[in-house]
């Protein structure tokens, strides 16, 4: 992580890449095992945390509020996904079809957010100009 102020979003969105990275990971392990019996999808929370924490800034500015927040807090946890719950006979809970399409959702958000890290960057450098 970046240790300057001028560096709060680049902070925060290099987090969430690293999130969709993650999610990217947990999707792929879900669908290597669609075939395992008994073995339930994961997933990754992420989005949840880092409104969390936007909402406990007290400020009324976004720029305010994204300084708050402590990257140091802001780690993607991966769950289990309905561990009680199987729609098959083999007790495994991961659909294909569902997992394929939030993997595609998946990579145009970290191609979103890797773009938006650029930005800033470019931001930055335009203004050290």
């Amino acid at each position: 992580m970046i240790g300057s102020d001028a560096f709060n979003y680049v902070n925060i969105l290099d987090k969430a890449a690293d999130a969709a990275w993650t999610r990217n990971d947990v999707i792929s392990n879900n669908l290597a095992n669609i075939d395992t019996p008994n073995y339930k999808r994961q997933d990754v929370k992420f989005e949840d945390i880092l409104e969390r924490q936007l909402r406990g800034a007290n400020s009324t500015t976004l720029d305010n509020k994204v300084a708050g927040v402590s990257t140091k807090n802001l780690e993607a946890q991966i769950y289990t996904d309905s561990p009680g719950y199987s729609y098959r006979v083999d007790g495994n809970n991961v659909d294909e079809s569902t997992e394929n399409v939030e993997l595609a959702a998946n990579e145009l958000k970290y191609r979103m957010l890797t773009d938006s890290i650029d930005n800033e960057f470019k931001m930055l450098q335009s203004v050290m100009k």
